[in-house]
């Protein structure tokens, strides 16, 4: 018994040592570092919008034709029927395939309607604007589609479109490194541009 306990004894101070070491002074460290270097990044990069708190980092609906609006979403509660999706605790997409009616039948539905709300003829409306995205949540539009409800947002706010396309140039985040991906409008921050006049 005396052998066991002696041949045990390292491998328990080895565990208590590393449980300090990496589950304690480690997180404690970079969290620490985190808050000093990057303080708004590293508390979910939070700003107020009309009155409310919003992350940049997730799409949320802004009720009312004088908003900048997302991407579809499908992150909703399936059983609650007033969920109206960007909601992070169902995030995830449809599922539906490129073969889907239901998809085909939701994409011409939304066709239809976000042409109606900015006055613009159906074949108008981009790609991004009836799709939604893999997590539900994606808080960029294209830069087509913010354009799109350029003039609507002006209207409903009593500015000329001027106006809302600098807090949309505010929002627009050009691509990474010059050459990858495309360039994207964050819903949230031109919101938020929107918010402060």
């Amino acid at each position: 018994m005396k052998q066991l306990f002696r041949q045990l004894l390292p491998g328990v101070r080895a565990v208590a040592l590393f449980t300090i070491l990496l589950g304690v002074a480690y997180p404690l460290l970079v969290t620490g570092v985190a808050q000093l270097v990057f303080p708004s990044q590293a508390n979910g990069s939070v700003i107020e919008v009309g009155g409310r708190q919003a992350s940049t980092h997730l799409a949320q609906r802004f009720e009312g034709p004088q908003w900048l609006q997302p991407r579809p979403s499908q992150a909703r509660n399936s059983s609650d029927p007033d969920d109206p999706g960007w909601n992070g605790l169902y995030s995830g997409a449809s599922n539906l395939g490129p073969n889907s009616s239901d998809l085909l039948a939701q994409v011409q539905q939304r066709r239809v309607e976000i042409a109606a709300a900015n006055g613009v003829r159906p074949d108008q409306v981009p790609a991004d604007a009836l799709t939604a995205s893999a997590s539900g949540l994606d808080a960029d539009i294209s830069p087509a589609y913010a354009e799109l409800q350029v003039n609507r947002i002006a209207a409903a706010r009593g500015v000329p479109a001027d106006t809302v396309r600098t807090a949309v140039l505010a929002g627009t985040r050009q691509r990474p490194l010059g050459f990858l991906g495309e360039p994207t409008v964050n819903v949230v921050e031109v919101n938020a541009a929107l918010a402060r006049g």
